[in-house]
C-alpha cells in the first residue's frame, strides 16, 4: 500500500531550517519534537527572532519527501511546523504523508491565513499587525499571547474572549524584555487564573 500520493510526496515548501528538540514553549513544553520552519511572512513583528525566516525566496525548496526521511531517520513522534507563517502554503500535502506515516502534528500560527491540514494541535499567536482570521479562533488549542508592553494584556483579554472554552490560554514575555514584562505576567496570571505562564525553557537549555 503506498504511504501517500506521488504528488503529495513531491510537494515542496521553501524549509528555513529542521531540527530535533525539545519543544520550549507553551502546553508541550518539555516534549521532544522535530521542527520543520517554512519560511515566508508578511506579518513582520519587530521583536522576531528568526527573521531571518520572512523571505521565502532565501530558502530552498524541499519536497515532502525529503521531509519524511528527515523525520524517519531520527526518534521523533510529534512534528512542529512553523515559520515564517506556514498557514500561507497549503499544508493538506505534507499534513496527509505525515498522518499516514503516524506522526502527531502541531501547528504553530498568527492565524492571519486560513488553516490547511490536519492537526492534533493548533497554537494560535495573535499578532498586532496582522491579526487572526475569525474563523481560526474555534479551530484552536492553544492561544500563545507574546507580551511586548503593558497594551498587550487588553489584547491578550480581547481575544482570550474569541477562543473556544476548551482553548488553553498562555502568556508569554518577549525574550528580550523578560526582566522588565515578567512581574506584570505574573500578577496578570494570578488575578486570572485560567492563563498560564510560558517561558522559552529552550533559551535557557540552549537548544533550538
Amino acid at each position: 500500500m503506498k504511504l501517500a500520493s506521488t504528488s503529495f510526496l513531491e510537494f515542496s515548501y521553501p524549509v528555513m531550517e529542521h531540527f530535533y528538540t525539545i519543544q520550549g514553549e507553551g502546553a508541550h513544553a518539555g516534549k521532544a519534537a522535530y521542527f520543520i520552519r517554512i519560511g515566508g511572512c508578511n506579518v513582520g513583528c519587530p521583536w522576531c527572532d528568526v527573521k531571518e525566516s520572512w523571505e521565502a525566496e532565501d530558502h530552498p525548496n524541499t519536497s515532502v519527501a525529503q521531509i519524511l526521511e528527515w523525520l524517519q531517520d531520527s526518534d521523533a513522534t510529534n512534528v512542529v511546523i512553523t515559520g515564517g507563517e506556514p498557514t500561507m502554503y497549503d499544508l493538506n500535502p505534507i499534513c496527509t504523508v505525515l498522518k499516514k506515516a503516524g506522526y502527531q502534528l502541531w501547528l504553530e500560527t498568527s492565524g492571519a491565513y486560513p488553516i490547511s491540514g490536519m492537526w492534533d494541535w493548533i497554537v494560535l499567536s495573535p499578532k498586532r499587525r496582522k491579526m487572526p482570521l475569525d474563523e481560526n479562533y474555534p479551530l484552536a488549542d492553544e492561544l500563545k499571547q507574546v507580551i511586548v508592553r503593558l497594551p498587550d494584556f487588553d489584547l491578550a483579554l480581547a481575544e482570550s474572549e474569541k477562543m473556544n472554552e476548551h482553548a488553553r490560554l498562555f502568556m508569554q514575555p518577549e525574550w528580550s524584555r523578560e526582566e522588565e514584562v515578567l512581574p506584570a505576567i505574573i500578577n496578570f496570571v494570578k488575578k486570572n487564573p485560567r492563563w498560564q505562564i510560558s517561558l522559552q525553557t529552550h533559551k535557557y537549555m540552549q537548544i533550538p
